[in-house]
């Protein structure tokens, strides 16, 4: 890759979550490899720091939730917008680039690019499932869209948003054939048991609508197949005691059935989902990780009826799950809202677990998948950002 300038390339970048900042570091890192002198500066997180990048404020400042917690904030966070855009008005940088947080990041990308600035966003939101008129203001604020699907990629061309699919991280990160007896030994736990792993959501709100329906589902289980075993990672500390009252608040005997079954561990998601026989989970990227761990599973959800009312009419894609949204077709079941009943999860997830693996043509299509999402998602991100910075600078 040329220099695109003979002094320090200069990227301001904001990431405003967890994820962000993984995605982050990653870049920073491959970034370096063609440029060792780069200077990175913005909002990020201790992954990136240790990378060498320059934090105006704490990330954690950014990482709020849901509706009610960023309006409380909303003050602080439109100062620190309107302050981090200042900062980059009165020194430019060769490129300003927002990982994920879109509700914070594009309004800073829309306002520098009016100023003349190179801007890129990193992970599209879900523009392509609802509220799709918000690729009109993306078309306004980016220069690039990085994309981490294809499908994504697909939806921008067709409004001539300039777009490149980069890959997913995890396709690069889990392996293309899992150890599941290495896994259940990391585990402690045996190669003949029927594993079940149980995934019902980080958030809080996750937790409230599927954490009961799950465990149900487990207590019905149990008296089909006497031997079964059921692991359950548990997101944070917050969700841990979330869950753990929700098991006390159970009738006894459901109770003494998940005391007895179910095996509660701290994260370790990947290492509980490859060690697994099926999985159980609620709809996000944890059915995308499933996926490239080849396991069978079941997709639920469920949210407040009001909520679900605006959802569903706002929704434009005919699944939730991502392994369905790649393959364009049902690859694996989904039980949304109404259909999450312990009855149907039971008959489902018994089904999968019958299986023992999953089937070769399942198999077949989640490799396939993994491989087309498998693109050393940082390396070419970072290809990708330095050739837009190269070409606005041979513009000028």
């Amino acid at each position: 890759m040329p220099n695109v300038t003979q002094r320090p390339l200069r990227i301001g970048i904001v990431a405003g979550e967890a994820s962000g900042d993984i995605l982050g570091a990653s870049l920073i890192k491959a970034l370096k490899t063609y440029h060792p002198d780069v200077i990175c500066e913005g909002v990020g997180g201790p992954l990136m720091i240790a990378e060498g990048f320059i934090s105006y404020y704490s990330m954690e400042r950014l990482s709020v939730m849901g509706f009610v917690e960023p309006l409380k904030r909303l003050p602080e966070l439109l100062r620190m917008r309107a302050n981090i855009i200042q900062r980059f008005k009165q020194d430019p940088p060769d490129l300003f680039l927002g990982i994920d947080s879109p509700d914070f990041t594009l309004t800073i990308e829309l306002k520098l690019r009016a100023c003349g600035i190179t801007t890129a966003h990193y992970v599209s939101p879900s523009v392509w499932a609802w509220r799709q008129k918000r690729v009109f203001k993306i078309k306004k604020a980016v220069d690039m869209m990085l994309t981490l699907l294809p499908f994504e990629a697909e939806f921008y061309r067709r409004f001539e948003v300039p777009v490149t699919f980069v890959g997913h991280p995890l396709a690069d990160e889990l392996p293309m054939q899992p150890d599941k007896t290495a896994a259940r030994s990391q585990l402690g736990l045996a190669d003949d048991i029927p594993l079940l792993c149980l995934m019902p959501g980080s958030r809080g709100s996750e937790v409230k609508y599927l954490g009961e329906l799950f465990l149900s589902t487990v207590v019905a289980l149990k008296k089909r197949i006497a031997k079964l075993h059921v692991i359950l990672p548990m997101a944070n500390p917050a969700r841990a005691a979330q869950v753990k009252a929700i098991v006390q608040g159970m009738p006894d005997a459901d109770r003494k059935v998940i005391e007895s079954t179910v095996m509660f561990i701290d994260g370790n998601s990947h290492r509980a989902m490859e060690a697994s026989d099926a999985v159980l989970l609620a709809s996000g990227t944890t059915a995308l990780e499933a996926m490239l761990l080849k396991k069978p599973m079941v997709v639920s959800y469920r949210m407040g009826a009001l909520s679900f009312f605006i959802f569903s009419r706002l929704v434009k894609v005919p699944y939730v799950s991502l392994p369905n949204l790649l393959a364009g077709k049902a690859l694996i079941p989904e039980a949304i809202q109404e259909d999450a009943t312990v009855e149907n999860l039971t008959e489902l997830v018994f089904s999968r677990l019958q299986q023992g693996e999953a089937s070769r043509e399942l198999i077949a299509d989640f490799t396939q998948h993994h491989l087309a999402l498998r693109k050393n998602a940082a390396d070419k991100a970072a290809v990708a950002l330095l050739a837009l910075i190269e070409a606005r600078h041979a513009a000028k």
